[in-house]
């Protein structure tokens, strides 16, 4: 008896398909993507495994993937779990140094390792590091400057031990980029004073992906991208229509310091910036393989 199971994808349409993405490869043969993994994507097996597949092919292409992700719902957890009380100010959570020493145990330790281990499965090599790794990313300490509602006095907030970025140092990335080792890199860095800093991880993906002149920077993210009035997609935005719809208000809410880290993004030299739906299985293939795409690209 013949036990074999025949494959119901038609090897035709197969055929075809890689055809039809063989001129973006070669878009991007060579180039730098990075992708900054979050948003439910992080929470779904599914997904998780989808990214990673998607992640290890563009290594096989000849292109050059750098993963960074963050953490803040498993960061939540833990602290609750170990009853670290979080104060907050002005909206904005105070990392205290037991706070931060929970982040990095977190970040670089659980989530990093999760998703190297989830891109071995799916047949890529990978490799966790965070931003204290080489002396990638050094930060100074980020203060935020807030208007007291009752005295409309404007106050400046110290936030602990959260940085920004003042400089990356790329020999690390550069190395790896001509191996067959994908970068997994956790948003960990040290201070200009020796401290350990959390950062914000897509302002660390902007300043990596400026470092490197990625080609592409991508955030998956919770929504399909940037939507008009009528909540429909824009496919496309300059920088100056995208500040323009901040003024109006069109864009609002949590889209608004997206938006802005695309443009200081293209402000440090990466070509385009594309805010999509993490929820959408192969995302990252849809948007870099296809003419359609799968988000929000943001250009000069």
């Amino acid at each position: 008896m013949d036990m074999r199971v025949e494959d119901s994808t038609d090897p035709v349409l197969t055929a075809r398909l890689i055809a039809t993405a063989l001129p973006y490869m070669l878009r991007y043969d060579e180039k730098t993507v990075v992708v900054k993994f979050g948003g439910n994507a992080m929470g779904s097996e599914e997904l998780g495994k989808a990214f990673a597949e998607d992640i290890t092919l563009l290594k096989l292409a000849g292109i050059n993937p750098v993963v960074v992700h963050g953490g803040g719902p498993q960061i939540n957890a833990m602290l609750t779990r170990l009853g670290i009380k979080s104060e907050w100010a002005g909206g904005m959570r105070i990392t205290d140094k037991a706070t931060v020493e929970v982040v990095e145990m977190v970040l670089a330790g659980s989530i990093n390792k999760e998703i190297v281990q989830t891109i071995t499965e799916a047949g890529g090599r990978a490799i966790g590091l965070t931003g204290k790794d080489g002396n990638m990313v050094t930060v100074k300490r980020l203060t935020r400057k807030v208007v007291d509602p009752d005295s409309n006095i404007e106050k400046v907030i110290d936030l602990g031990f959260v940085g920004e970025p003042t400089r990356v140092r790329t020999e690390v990335l550069e190395v790896l980029a001509k191996s067959e080792i994908i970068p997994v890199l956790a948003p960990v860095c040290a201070g200009e004073d020796g401290e350990t800093y959390n950062v914000n991880a897509d302002t660390f993906a902007g300043a990596i992906a400026g470092a490197l002149d990625a080609s592409r920077l991508l955030f998956l993210t919770d929504v399909p991208g940037v939507l008009d009035r009528d909540k429909n997609l824009i496919k496309e935005l300059t920088v100056a229509e995208a500040r323009a719809m901040i003024a109006d208000g069109t864009i609002s809410g949590g889209m608004i310091p997206k938006v802005e880290t695309c443009i200081e993004a293209l402000d440090r030299g990466v070509e385009g910036v594309v805010i999509l739906d993490g929820k959408t299985p192969h995302a990252v293939l849809l948007e870099l393989f296809t003419e359609r795409g799968a988000g929000t690209l943001i250009k000069r």
